[in-house]
């Protein structure tokens, strides 16, 4: 089953540090993003943003995330061919990376693979984002990215919540637009069991009691 926001985009960070300036990531109290209010988040992506050597954005739109399924690409494999995108651009020596894959040797290896140079070592674990600080902040100037362009979204779709499908607001969103409209918005994630969930619910069980 997918996991993840079912309304809007999918953002990946990369981002190089000096090592030199390793250490001062856990001063700032750099850790898993996912553990940190919005505010905070904020602030410390701004920090990073400054401090570091170079970092990229990568943002995978809902329309790029379901067209994976007609190239037969998976959700780990879109994962990789952006992560791929973002080191041949930054070209870091020591790559760390946190593991989309059940296997986590595999998972760099097919990064490896992608890449259009050599790095002397690449790390890839599952919850890097615990382990290591420096993912730790790629994660962080993402989710803040992903923050800031739901705000934007919310300008023309009302306050829809997190995206998450946890969220009562989201799944409430979702529910409304697909009853009303008879399809999904263009910010949901059409791949999403979520999102056929209530398409199945409100569109072709709908159709059936129609004529009782």
């Amino acid at each position: 089953m997918l996991t993840g926001p079912v309304l809007g985009p999918m953002v990946i960070c990369g981002v190089c540090f000096l090592e030199e300036n390793i250490q001062s990531l856990e001063t700032l109290g750099v850790k898993d993003s996912k553990k940190l209010t919005i505010r905070k988040r904020t602030e410390l992506s701004a920090i990073l943003k400054s401090i570091c050597f170079s970092y990229q954005n990568v943002i995978i739109s809902p329309q790029e995330i379901d067209e994976r399924i007609s190239l037969r690409i998976s959700l780990n494999r879109l994962e990789e061919l952006k992560m791929a995108q973002i080191l041949n651009h930054l070209k870091p020596e020591l790559v760390y990376i946190d593991a989309a894959d059940v296997r986590e040797e595999r998972f760099g290896r097919s990064i490896a693979k992608l890449l259009n140079y050599s790095p002397k070592k690449i790390i890839s674990k599952h919850k890097a984002d615990d382990l290591y600080p420096i993912v730790s902040a790629s994660s962080i100037i993402a989710k803040d990215m992903r923050d800031r362009l739901i705000e934007e979204l919310k300008k023309n779709y009302g306050d829809f919540g997190s995206g998450y499908p946890s969220d009562e607001r989201s799944t409430t969103f979702l529910r409304e637009w697909i009853k009303k409209n008879k399809k999904a918005p263009p910010i949901a994630r059409k791949s999403w069991e979520t999102t056929k969930k209530i398409i199945r619910e409100e569109i072709f069980n709908k159709k059936i009691t129609d004529y009782v």
